[in-house]
């Protein structure tokens, strides 16, 4: 009997464990602050994806959402954090597709890009746009490139080595033989700055960010690389149309946590990110400055994250730029 009495006693504890990690993992999440990590400076696209989320989540549960920009390293140093957090959904990453490239570009990073994040949401693609000064003497990719020629380089800006808007340039230099300088920032608002101010002549920015300086004229578009025409940028040709065929790349924001996230708490963090991207007014904030807010359920989006680690291997291979 006192047998009988301890076993049913410690089966009772094991379920009572096994409903209070289940309620954790789902209706009860969450239960502290939590942190969305953005491995970039403020302002960028990303940023105000992030803090957009932030909003949402905070104000569906109840409690702090804070967003900590931690750049630098082509988001590596924000990712790694987030690689080494608890898997219990307190510390989250919202980054770019620079995620997807970093295994093809560096040679030693401090995780496995597929098997220490679970993807969990696509927030929001963007076309992007390749810009110049005002003060560059070309209306068009193939004044552009004549005009780097003639001078021997034209700078272009990125939102840091590795990610999309150094890989553009990378693989247009690479088709085209024009002399492209890449010069890396920490973040995309830090790379415009500099564009505004003269320092750099060109860069590859995401149609929300560059739009409002497309239309105050400050900036002057030549390109976008995706491979339709942007809806709000109708009169710009894409780079393959102005004589590079098969030339295509486009921007996305994503949405992880750390390897081994409970599929309950994964679930709940889609349902709120697509909630967030797809708010009335922030819809069409982004339909506005060309960008599509993301719908994907989480398989979808694990899915994607995986073709695209693949397809930027591919990409980085094509525009000869040697992993670091």
């Amino acid at each position: 009997m006192f047998r009988t009495l301890s076993l049913r006693r410690c089966l009772a504890s094991v379920c009572l464990l096994l409903f209070s990690s289940g309620a954790l993992a789902g209706g009860d999440y969450p239960q502290k602050p939590v942190t969305l990590v953005v491995p970039f400076v403020a302002g960028g696209m990303t940023d105000v994806l992030a803090r957009q989320l932030a909003a949402t989540m905070q104000k569906a549960t109840g409690q702090p959402v804070l967003v900590e920009n931690r750049p630098g390293a082509g988001g590596i140093i924000g990712a790694e954090k987030v690689a080494r957090a608890q898997p219990d959904g307190y510390t989250l990453l919202v980054t770019t597709t620079a995620h997807v490239v970093n295994p093809a570009i560096t040679r030693r990073l401090p995780y496995d890009t597929e098997r220490d994040f679970a993807p969990i949401a696509l927030l929001a693609s963007t076309p992007s746009v390749l810009v110049v000064n005002p003060s560059v003497p070309a209306r068009n990719l193939q004044e552009l490139l004549a005009f780097a020629r003639r001078s021997g380089s034209v700078s272009y800006g990125s939102a840091g080595t590795g990610g999309t808007t150094h890989l553009s340039g990378a693989l247009l230099a690479s088709r085209t033989g024009a002399p492209l300088l890449h010069v890396p920032y920490k973040g995309t608002a830090a790379a415009v700055n500099d564009l505004l101010g003269g320092q750099i002549q060109a860069s590859f920015v995401d149609a929300l960010t560059a739009l409002k300086y497309i239309q105050a004229g400050k900036l002057t578009p030549v390109a976008v690389t995706t491979k339709t025409r942007a809806a709000v940028l109708p009169d710009v040709p894409t780079v393959a149309e102005q004589g590079v065929p098969g030339y295509e790349t486009e921007i996305w924001i994503g949405f992880y946590g750390p390897a081994r996230l409970p599929p309950a708490i994964q679930a709940r963090l889609n349902e709120l990110a697509r909630s967030a991207m797809n708010e009335p007014s922030f819809r069409e904030m982004l339909r506005q400055q060309g960008t599509t807010p993301g719908r994907m359920p989480v398989a979808d989006f694990q899915h994607f994250v995986s073709q695209e680690i693949r397809k930027w291997g591919d990409i980085v291979e094509r525009s000869g730029v040697e992993p670091q």
